[in-house]
C-alpha cells in the first residue's frame, strides 16, 4: 500500500498541476482577446489538450479511490459474500476493458500518430504526446484494480 500512496500522491499533484496550468492559459485566452484585442492563437489547443489529459488521468486517479459512479441496485440486493464475488467479477471486467481498450489501443493511437508525424496545428507539437495518456492512465487503472484485488 506504501507504493500505491506515492502514486495516489503523484497523480494528484500532476491533476494540480495541470488544471493550475489549464487556469492560467485560459485566463490569459480571455484576457489576450478581450483586453489586448489580438486572441492567443495556441491557448485554446492547449486547453482542449489539458483537459483531455485531466479528464483521463482524473479517471485513472477516481478508479484508484475507488470513487467512480458506480450503479447499486444490483448490489445493495446482494448477501455481503455475494457482494463481495461481485466485486471481483466487476475489477476483472475494469482489467480487461484497461488492457484491450485504453493500454492496447492507446498504444496503437500512440504509434500510429507518431509513424505519421501528425502535429497539432498551432502548438506544432506530435499528437502522440496528447495521446500518451492513454495507454499511461490504462496502465494505472489496471495497476489499481489488480491492488484491490489483492488487498479484498
Amino acid at each position: 500500500m506504501k507504493l500505491r500512496t506515492k502514486i495516489d500522491k503523484i497523480l494528484s499533484n500532476v491533476l494540480v498541476v495541470i488544471m493550475g496550468i489549464m487556469v492560467i492559459n485560459v485566463l490569459w485566452q480571455v484576457f489576450s482577446r478581450y483586453c489586448l484585442g489580438e486572441p492567443s492563437s495556441f491557448t485554446d489547443e492547449l486547453a482542449r489538450y489539458l483537459m483531455i489529459w485531466v479528464g483521463v488521468l482524473g479517471a485513472a486517479y477516481v478508479s484508484g479511490k475507488n470513487n467512480h459512479v458506480a450503479i447499486d441496485v444490483l448490489p445493495s440486493r446482494l448477501s455481503e459474500s455475494k457482494q463481495k464475488k461481485l466485486k471481483v467479477i466487476v475489477r476483472i471486467l475494469i482489467i480487461l476493458f484497461s488492457i484491450t481498450a485504453l493500454v492496447i489501443g492507446g498504444s496503437r493511437l500512440v504509434y500510429i500518430t507518431y509513424v505519421l508525424k501528425q502535429f497539432s496545428p498551432a502548438l506544432q507539437m506530435p499528437l502522440a504526446l496528447v495521446y500518451l495518456v492513454i495507454p499511461i492512465s490504462g496502465i494505472l487503472i489496471i495497476y489499481y484494480k489488480i491492488s484491490d484485488l489483492l488487498n479484498s
